[in-house]
């Protein structure tokens, strides 16, 4: 197997994993498990998001999350951005990096941003702009790559081509989501190799749910053809509210416990990692859904 000697680990859950949580998630709790996550390595951590708290209230404060957290030199801290409004809000609040989120279906766009694709595209491009000038990376999600809970199985050329429009405004990493989990190994290398033909494999990033018990074999699937990047949200985190039944996302205790037995360094040390899911799930009131941290003995 061809894969690679290091894997880039991007921490989701105090954003992507937190989002959708009924119960309420407060500033402090946000900022420990932050806290946590930059004390266990990881090396990309998303703080929240700036939308509008109407439509996400658990990511309201997320300025406050962003005063409150300790940085570590290295360790990057993005927030989601819809809008030009949103970005001012980031910069107000001191982030250094955003990310922009479009959808290889139009009916997911549609449902989640309440707009096509094209027009989604059309808004992003000066926020882009914008905080590129400001000098701050931005980084592109890309939903849906694999199915829609609404149109069923999406071409590859369709994510190919939301990608190459993300990469061609600027964004220097397109994060390719299964957002509803319902890919396998087979059907994610096929469209891998045909975004890559149009954004360089190097700037691409898998971001995998685990609706099927598919995930860790698709992120192995694609790291085979170059993918270094590995989206993941601690303790299994999140979920998709507009898929029914679709778990979160890939436990990153799970994708560490598999990068490690490849011998693939990460920098991330699995003993503080499952401490942070342990602590952030007892607020929550609930298991954790990493295999590993349920598996592994506590002292």
């Amino acid at each position: 197997m061809r894969l690679p000697e290091r894997v880039k680990m991007v921490e989701v859950g105090p954003r992507d994993g937190l989002q959708n949580e009924t119960r309420p998630v407060p500033v402090e709790v946000r900022v420990d498990l932050i806290d946590r996550l930059t004390a266990a390595g990881l090396p990309v951590i998303e703080a929240g998001s700036f939308v509008s708290p109407k439509w996400v209230p658990q990511m309201a404060d997320t300025a406050a999350v962003l005063a409150g957290i300790r940085r570590r030199p290295g360790t990057s801290y993005p927030v989601l951005v819809p809008n030009e409004k949103g970005l001012e809000a980031a910069l107000a609040a001191g982030a250094e990096e955003i990310a922009v989120f479009g959808a290889a279906s139009e009916s997911f766009s549609r449902k989640n941003i309440n707009c096509s694709i094209a027009e989604s595209l059309e808004r992003f491009e000066p926020v882009v702009d914008a905080a590129r000038a400001r000098g701050l990376r931005v980084r592109g999600y890309v939903s849906c790559v694999l199915g829609c809970p609404y149109e069923g199985e999406i071409r590859p050329a369709a994510v190919a081509e939301v990608a190459a429009r993300l990469f061609g405004m600027g964004c220097y990493e397109i994060s390719l989501g299964d957002t509803i989990g319902v890919g396998t190994p087979g059907k994610a290398q096929v469209m891998v190799e045909t975004v890559a033909a149009r954004v360089p494999v190097e700037r691409l990033a898998a971001h995998f749910h685990d609706t099927y018990g598919q995930a860790l074999a698709n992120i192995l699937a694609v790291m085979q053809l170059g993918i270094a990047v590995v989206d993941s949200s601690v303790a299994g985190l999140g979920g998709c509210p507009y898929a029914k039944g679709a778990s979160g996302n890939v436990a990153s205790e799970d994708v560490l416990y598999m990068l490690d037995g490849l011998g693939i360094e990460t920098g991330v040390d699995m003993t503080a990692l499952v401490a942070a899911g342990d602590r952030i799930c007892r607020h929550l009131g609930r298991p954790s859904g990493s295999r590993v941290a349920r598996a592994l003995p506590r002292a």
